[in-house]
């Protein structure tokens, strides 16, 4: 399969609530991010074209809460696209990509 992502992803770790529609969330970790996504890594299996809320908690100086839909799954978890993001957010995902490039 070729690559189809726009933006390089880079390792980092760091624990994510990933919110379900508007009740339903369970807890996961995010193993790597990209301008335009992030992979999630829990036991849940979600569907292609899930919409979630990803709350970020510890890095940044405010919670992030990321409006993401998934766009692939396998068995060690899923990887989202992120929706529109503030400008705070865009800014903190900007540094962190920055950050762990290596």
């Amino acid at each position: 399969m070729a690559e189809q992502r726009k933006h390089h992803r880079v390792p980092i770790r760091f624990d994510v609530t990933c919110i379900e529609g508007d009740a339903s969330s369970f807890a996961g970790t995010v193993r790597d991010i990209s301008f335009g996504g992030m992979f999630v890594e829990c036991e849940r299996k979600l569907p292609f074209g899930t919409a979630l809320t990803l709350v970020l908690k510890g890095v940044a100086a405010r919670e992030l809460r990321l409006p993401s839909v998934v766009r692939w799954s396998e068995p060690l978890g899923f990887g989202v696209q992120f929706g529109l993001l503030g400008a705070y957010d865009t800014h903190v995902i900007v540094e962190l990509v920055k950050k762990h490039t290596t």
